[in-house]
């Protein structure tokens, strides 16, 4: 069965497709990790690819029934997000996967979280038009993330890793587009 698709956005909605769709395409990440307190650091290198999903693709009708959502809810749009990481201090392949993002609302659903391959989602809000806030909530940690486009070549990240009101980990990214999406 085929449901209508929701034309009308949310002013955050709104702006997440903005934000996604201005996201397409592949991006070197290099980040560094700051444990804390000790300060031990680890430098990550990925290359990051992001799709733009339109609303009522299948992976966004997928990611929705892996978050138990009602039939009649449809995310209004996602992104599929794919990465491969080096550790660059070791010189050795860190890790590669992918996951899924859908909106509603101010509500970010994920197919999987930083730490757990269990669905999650974060509430977002924009305190700019190219600023995208994130919370995410779970096993005891809070994860806040930031993410600012800055023109259309690069990006800047940070996440902040906290369990019961104490920071653990710090991680901050420079990403620089490679190639622009189809």
């Amino acid at each position: 069965m085929t449901s209508l698709l929701r034309l009308a956005y949310t002013s955050d909605e709104a702006q997440i497709i903005e934000f996604f769709q201005e996201s397409v395409g592949q991006w070197r990440s290099k980040r560094r990790y700051y444990t804390l307190p000790d300060g031990e650091t680890k430098e990550m290198e990925s290359i990051i690819t992001i799709r733009f999903l339109e609303q009522g693709c299948d992976e966004l009708q997928k990611l929705a029934q892996i978050h138990e959502l009602a039939e009649s809810v449809i995310l209004v749009c996602g992104a599929e997000v794919h990465w491969c990481s080096t550790d660059v201090l070791k010189n050795r392949s860190e890790s590669q996967g992918s996951t899924l993002f859908g909106a509603l609302g101010n509500t970010l659903y994920r197919d999987r979280g930083f730490a757990t391959s269990k669905p999650v989602t974060a509430q977002y809000n924009f305190p700019n038009p190219k600023t995208l806030y994130l919370r995410t909530e779970y096993n005891c940690s809070v994860f806040e993330e930031e993410l600012k486009l800055i023109g259309s070549k690069y990006r800047t990240r940070q996440t902040i890793i906290s369990r019961a009101g104490e920071q653990l980990m710090i991680g901050q990214y420079l990403e620089k587009r490679t190639a622009i999406g189809d």
